[in-house]
């Protein structure tokens, strides 16, 4: 199990390279976020063995003790799942970056829980509903603005990028649109000084697409079930 994840590593790394090279871009300019959710900290140590060195998870609860047993300081932890405002403490304490913000409430709470914790930082990446699907979290982009707003007056809360999680198809290139689209609002964003980091993350791309992100300027990639194999719900 040890040699296939790291297996599975090295052949991503190798497409992230050559979605790059189609692109135009550097391959450092691209970090990979292994998707942990359902597998076990066993999984996780294994990755890191191999040099993978930050992951995503859905769940607060789900992470919380599987971080426990890695170790906090392990790794770099993401939260790229729906965050629900009662977990938001528990997020803040177990994340390094959350890519799920969605709402004006949300950041309310997440600043002053930072302060309360003394955490001097939090970086945050806004969620986008392009899709309007139901079944998924995500700020319309009519409602973008003033969540913006109210993040340029937060004190620790700090916006790094956007994120995105399109409907799924089967034909990757069925996502491109939606890509394009998240990479369009972050240029009109960056041209309004609206990111910490000037530039703006793009965290969009799964295992089946991530590839076709990349050729539209994912700076993030979450990418699991081709690192991890399937998913697994009996842990």
């Amino acid at each position: 199990m040890n040699d296939e994840i790291a297996k599975n590593l090295a052949q991503i790394h190798s497409r992230i390279d050559l979605a790059c090279r189609r692109a135009g871009r550097a391959a450092l300019d691209v970090k990979l976020i292994a998707v942990s959710k359902t597998h076990p900290a066993d999984a996780i140590r294994k990755a890191i063995s191999a040099g993978c060195i930050t992951f995503g998870e859905n769940r607060v609860q789900d992470a919380d003790s599987k971080i426990a047993e890695v170790g906090r300081n392990a790794a770099e932890w993401h939260l790229i799942g729906h965050l629900q405002s009662n977990k938001a403490r528990k997020a803040l304490q177990l994340f390094d970056v959350i890519h799920s913000l969605d709402s004006i409430e949300l950041a309310e709470r997440l600043e002053r829980i930072c302060i309360e914790e003394n955490r001097k930082e939090l970086p945050v990446l806004i969620q986008v509903d392009i899709a309007g699907e139901d079944t998924k979290s995500g700020i319309a982009e009519s409602d973008l603005p003033e969540l913006v707003a109210s993040l340029k007056k937060c004190e620790r809360l700090k916006l790094s990028g956007l994120m995105v999680l399109p409907p799924f198809f089967d034909d990757p290139e069925a996502t491109r649109p939606y890509f394009v689209k998240l990479r369009e609002i972050r240029d009109r964003l960056k041209r309004e000084n609206a990111f910490q980091n000037g530039s703006g993350e793009l965290s969009m791309g799964m295992s089946h697409d991530f590839e076709v992100a990349i050729e539209e300027g994912a700076t993030m990639v979450r990418v699991g079930t081709a690192i991890f194999g399937e998913r697994r719900y009996n842990q």
